[in-house]
């Protein structure tokens, strides 16, 4: 299976490339939701008090069911485009637990 644009093998974990929408309705994952190179990723936060990113952080931890210390924003903290660090990941065990693996026939 390819690795998407969106997903970046590092020694150490996965850089995540992600377009947060701030204020939205719900938490989630956009299903499907790949601009260019970048996850589309919504939040009910709004951009301010860095309260956006704090969300973003946990609804990508409750996901891939791990300690929200393995999730860090690396780039982007300002800016709706963002990096995120996933420490101890591979690219399958990322794409599988956030939903986004593709049906196997």
């Amino acid at each position: 299976m390819a690795t998407p644009n969106f997903l970046h093998e590092q020694p150490d974990g996965v850089l995540l490339s992600i377009k947060l929408q701030p204020r939205a309705s719900a938490n989630e994952i956009v299903p499907y939701g790949v601009t260019g190179d970048e996850l589309r990723i919504r939040v009910s936060a709004p951009p301010v008090d860095a309260a956006a990113n704090d969300a973003l952080i946990r609804l990508l931890a409750e996901r891939l069911d791990c300690a929200r210390g393995r999730v860090e924003l690396v780039r982007g903290h300002k800016s709706r485009h963002k990096v995120i660090q996933l420490h101890g990941f591979r690219p399958e065990e990322v794409l599988k637990r956030l939903g986004l693996a593709p049906a196997v026939s």
